[in-house]
């Protein structure tokens, strides 16, 4: 899953479209890209996973790719409103993101153009902060506090399909005894000594689930993802039976999630603001444009911190305007501007 992990300029129509169990919890027309297309306007989508801009105006910006944009809330550092100038001269709050992907920061800033409407920051920031807060339904937890006198701590939408008392965890050389539970959403074991030493494994991290013999005998062995670190955790369950009645249960229910995965994002409006009108994508195909392709688009968006450039006369513009970063020249910027 790269959604939520990645911040890409490259996307195309196809891979702008929501993946399984990412929904759009906002929409807002009229929103501009202030830093890398100022003055034109665009559509900003809030998903649980990311947020989404891309151009409504100008058909030769639609057939690019490069100006889609999306940024994964997983790459993001900062996040928080701005006081910007807008192209009429007047200061307006503006979403601000600072990201980091690859080893490179990009800062973006999206300005309403339709209305003194606060619903494209505090969106976006209401939902992030709903995605930061629910990591224990992406991500293996160890030795956290999930077990309340020796029960466990449900998470929002999470059922319990089956409780097995006596399972073996053989993460170290003796092993030790506990309890493990099967939900819709993860698989958790806690220590019956030490409620303390636990896992959850959330069915997001699991690449592999099987069964192997060990010295222990048969064994439940689950494999974790690379990008969680590919952790391998046995469990013994006996009798024989009941280990294979376990693993088909949890084939199941990794095989259902997979088809309807539960990303725990949940946010509510306070105030339910009125929609704004929405502008309709006429549809385009994709096309070859050589003088937008050879634009290195990622400088526009590279986070200069605290380094501010001045100023200074530029001999093609004929104006004093400041200088661009290595990765472009004044006369690619300025042909960015459609001609009228």
């Amino acid at each position: 899953m790269w959604q939520d992990n990645e911040v890409r300029f490259d996307i195309s129509y196809n891979l702008i479209q929501l993946r399984l169990g990412e929904f759009a919890a906002d929409k807002l027309d009229l929103i501009e890209d202030t830093k890398g297309n100022a003055g034109d306007s665009g559509r900003l989508i809030v998903t649980n996973l990311r947020v989404i801009w891309h151009s409504l105006h100008l058909p030769r910006i639609n057939l690019i790719r490069l100006f889609f944009i999306g940024i994964g809330y997983n790459t993001i550092i900062a996040v928080n409103s701005k006081t910007v100038h807008n192209l009429q001269g007047k200061h307006t709050q503006a979403l601000y993101i600072l990201a980091s992907f690859r080893n490179c920061r990009y800062e973006f800033i999206f300005t309403n153009l339709g209305s003194k409407s606060t619903r494209h920051y505090t969106s976006v920031i209401g939902i992030y902060r709903a995605y930061t807060s629910s990591k224990i339904y992406r991500e293996i937890k160890l030795r956290s506090g999930i077990i309340n006198e020796n029960q466990l701590t449900l998470l929002p939408q999470e059922t319990v399909h089956s409780t097995l008392q006596d399972i073996w965890n053989l993460s170290l050389e003796q092993g030790n005894i506990g309890t493990f539970i099967v939900t819709n959403i993860r698989l958790v074991w806690f220590a019956d000594m030490n409620y303390q030493f636990n896992i959850s494994i959330p069915y997001f991290t699991i690449a592999s689930i099987t069964i192997k013999n060990s010295k222990f005998g048969p064994t439940l062995v689950i494999v974790s993802t690379e990008s969680t670190g590919a952790y391998i955790l046995g469990f013994r369950v006996t009798p024989l039976e009941k280990l294979h009645i376990l693993y088909k249960e949890v084939s199941t229910l990794f095989k259902t999630f997979e088809k309807c995965p539960i990303f725990g994002v949940d946010y509510t409006f306070e105030h339910e603001a009125p929609l704004q009108r929405e502008v309709n994508i006429e549809q385009y195909s994709e096309k070859e444009d050589n003088q937008i392709e050879n634009l290195n688009i990622f400088g526009y968006y590279f986070s200069e911190g605290i380094n501010q450039r001045k100023p200074n006369i530029s001999d093609y513009l004929g104006i004093a305007a400041e200088k661009p970063n290595e990765t472009s020249t004044l006369q690619n910027i300025w042909e960015l501007i459609p001609q009228s």
